[in-house]
């Protein structure tokens, strides 16, 4: 099995995007996942991503290192919000190579499902131009919290562009097998979250906490991956695990290194992990 690797930036949040770029170099990644659309939330960089200072800066380091932009992140489905907004953040992760844009919705209704369909359209469209897939996520305390809700959406809205992205945490906390992602379109998936959890009875107060600072190292935990390898044995993995404790023990670099340490003994072939090793 031959998977690349990239680095999400809620790995290691609240570092820029060049910082992000080098420090997943010096942990050994192939791979970067920015995030190009703050969101507001405390502990993101006191910059614009967008800048074309930082898009330069941020090419250079890509550049120089090999590394590669897998994805940038997050375009959210809300009330208020135009999709129009996220255009700078497509120009940007179009010049930094970037293939795919994340999104998720955050309505709070639930009647609402058409304006869900209609504004993901609107965003996939937007996207387009740029070569951009757009990746529905169902974090499990989001409106969409379900592989089967995403697969109507997509199903609804069918742009060529669309994809799923499905995280392994979202799919424990549902208690969904990765198996079944064998009944998705194999052209939906262009890239896996993955993390490991405890195996316990999740109540959307632990879901949140466990999904923003407490993700386990795959192999710690009690989520099985075997159907990754199965099904996706060359997809791209994004390590997407925020571990609050272990980035103030371990600081961001060595997290991210520990991070990618554990994923290649979980989803590497005997025979790659020889050759990483060598």
């Amino acid at each position: 099995m031959s998977h690349a690797y990239s680095l999400s930036y809620l790995t290691v949040p609240g570092v820029t995007p060049p910082e992000q770029v080098w420090l997943a170099q010096r942990a050994g990644y192939d791979m970067v996942s920015f995030r190009l659309f703050h969101l507001g939330v405390p502990g993101e960089p006191d910059i614009n991503p967008t800048d074309p200072a930082i898009v330069r800066q941020t090419r250079r380091a890509l550049d120089e290192t090999g590394l590669q932009c897998l994805d940038i992140e997050l375009m959210r489905i809300m009330r208020g919000l135009d999709p129009r907004d996220f255009l700078p953040a497509f120009e940007a992760g179009a010049e930094l190579g970037a293939r795919h844009v994340i999104c998720s919705a955050w309505t709070d209704v639930r009647n609402d499902r058409k304006f869900i369909v209609e504004t993901f359209g609107r965003i996939c469209d937007l996207a387009r131009p740029y070569g951009l897939t757009v990746n529905l996520e169902f974090p499990a305390f989001s409106r969409l919290t379900t592989l089967e809700e995403v697969m109507d959406v997509l199903e609804r809205a069918g742009r060529p562009n669309q994809g799923v992205l499905v995280d392994t945490l979202y799919m424990h906390f549902n208690r969904a097998p990765l198996l079944a992602l064998e009944r998705v379109p194999p052209e939906w998936i262009h890239f896996l979250h993955v993390c490991d959890a405890e195996d316990m009875a999740f109540t959307r107060d632990d879901m949140i906490r466990i999904a923003r600072d407490a993700r386990l190292y795959p192999g710690e935990g009690a989520i099985d991956f075997w159907a990754v390898n199965y099904l996706f044995p060359d997809l791209p993995l994004s390590i997407e695990l925020p571990n609050a404790a272990r980035l103030r023990e371990l600081g961001a670099e060595e997290h991210a290194r520990r991070c990618l340490q554990a994923a290649r003994a979980v989803f590497d072939s005997p025979e790659d992990a020889k050759r990483d090793r060598s």
